[in-house]
C-alpha cells in the first residue's frame, strides 16, 4: 500500500493556523501549606506594575499583558497578548495579609489561610 502525502496543504494548513491569534494560560503550581496556600506562576519578562492580582474570598485572579512583538516569525511560541487567570482556593484566605513577589520571571504568592480554615490543635486535660 503507498501513501502520497502533498505537502503543500500543510504548509497552508500552518500558515493559516500560524495566523490566528493563540490565546495563552498562565500556568500555575499550588502548595497547600499548614497556614497557607503558595502559589507560583512563570511570568517572563513581566514586572510587578505589569500585572493586577485580586483576592476575593476564596478566588485569586491574575492579569497581565505581555508587549506583542512586531515582525514575522517562522515559529512564535514566547507569550504575547494579554491574559487573566481566576483560581478558585478551597479555603477562604486572608486577603490582607497576601504577599507577593517575583524573583527571575516567577510570581510567588504567599496566600494565608483564612482562621476559621487553619486547623486547631486541640489539647486534652489530664484529670
Amino acid at each position: 500500500m503507498t501513501f502520497y502525502i502533498q505537502p503543500h496543504q500543510f504548509r497552508r494548513m500552518a500558515r493559516r493556523l500560524a495566523e490566528q491569534p493563540q490565546q495563552r494560560a498562565l500556568g500555575v503550581n499550588i502548595r497547600e501549606q499548614d497556614d497557607a496556600y503558595v502559589l507560583s506562576a512563570l511570568v517572563p519578562g513581566l514586572k510587578a506594575e505589569d500585572l493586577n492580582i485580586q483576592i476575593l474570598e476564596n478566588v485569586v485572579s491574575i492579569e497581565g499583558n505581555y508587549q506583542d512583538a512586531d515582525g514575522e516569525y517562522l515559529l512564535n511560541e514566547l507569550p504575547s497578548g494579554s491574559f487573566r487567570r481566576a483560581l478558585r482556593l478551597p479555603t477562604e484566605v486572608e486577603a490582607d495579609k497576601v504577599e507577593a513577589k517575583i524573583a527571575d520571571g516567577v510570581l510567588t504568592l504567599n496566600l494565608p489561610k483564612a482562621e476559621t480554615a487553619r486547623p486547631k490543635k486541640i489539647n486534652i486535660s489530664l484529670n
